[in-house]
């Protein structure tokens, strides 16, 4: 034996799904269905190959018809800041509950082709099969890119679970039925619990282990902090430069606040 450590496979993005976005809501719901299965069956990844770690988020301005998009790269383990981009696109999907990801993914998508560093595994502030159908925003992502993803959600959306004790790192399984769709993670002693599930070529194990290593004292993980804070500057400087026309509002789509990020 000549006391080599075994080369670490590369992570390679899967093939990525395709599909049009100017569908009905019925539509999108019917598509989840079909893709909810694949993304279940995707095999998991070795987290050791793990170099770059990708916060994705989205904010948005309603009465502008505006979503904001901000993809921030760290090293990890390390969680060095490696890139970042941030941009504004339309908002072309209502507010649909179930059906968030319709509305944030085409404009994080572009976010995640301008980023200069390749992430391996994407780390998103939204769910992922923690959702009715199994695919939230982490899950679709991770299939319309072939990258693993994680979803860390601040806000429940469905299933039951026990208050996990107040320490950082105690968890308890999220359940809808008998199924295990996620986990209430406690991620800061003194805020409600963190909701983490896989979005795509993650176990739930691996969603856990990773963001817990991505903690640094907040809440959330800090790339999908990081990203988040990066989205919601994006949408201030926008609105303080003026460019948001006040005189758009859409009455079937109401205010961020009332979002649940899916």
């Amino acid at each position: 034996m000549n006391g080599s450590a075994t080369p670490i496979t590369p992570i390679e993005p899967l093939a990525p799904i395709s599909h049009r976005w100017d569908m009905s809501e019925a539509e999108a719901i019917a598509l989840q269905g079909r893709l909810a299965p694949l993304v279940a069956a995707a095999p998991p990844i070795a987290l050791e190959a793990v170099r770059v770690i990708a916060g994705v988020d989205v904010s948005y301005d309603d009465e502008a018809g505006e979503a904001y998009a901000a993809v921030v790269a760290y090293s990890y383990p390390a969680l060095e800041p490696l890139a970042e981009v941030a941009l504004t696109r339309p908002c072309a999907f209502l507010y649909v509950p179930g059906l968030l990801s319709f509305r944030e993914a085409p404009v994080a998508l572009d976010a995640l082709a301008a980023l200069a560093a390749r992430p391996d595994l994407l780390l998103c502030d939204g769910h992922g099969t923690a959702h009715p159908r199994r695919f939230g925003l982490a899950c679709h992502l991770g299939a319309l890119t072939g990258l693993p993803s994680i979803g860390c959600a601040k806000s429940w959306m469905l299933g039951v679970y026990d208050e996990p004790e107040r320490v950082v790192g105690a968890y308890t399984p999220l359940r809808d039925g008998a199924e295990v769709i996620g986990a209430a993670l406690r991620a800061r002693p003194g805020s409600r619990p963190l909701f983490v599930s896989p979005g795509y070529r993650v176990t739930l194990e691996q969603a856990l282990t990773v963001t817990l290593r991505c903690l640094r004292g907040a809440r959330l993980p800090e790339p999908a902090r990081a990203a988040d804070r990066l989205a919601a500057a994006t949408r201030r400087a926008r609105r303080a430069n003026g460019i948001i026309d006040r005189t758009r509002h859409d009455a079937a789509s109401p205010a961020r606040k009332d979002h649940i990020r899916e």
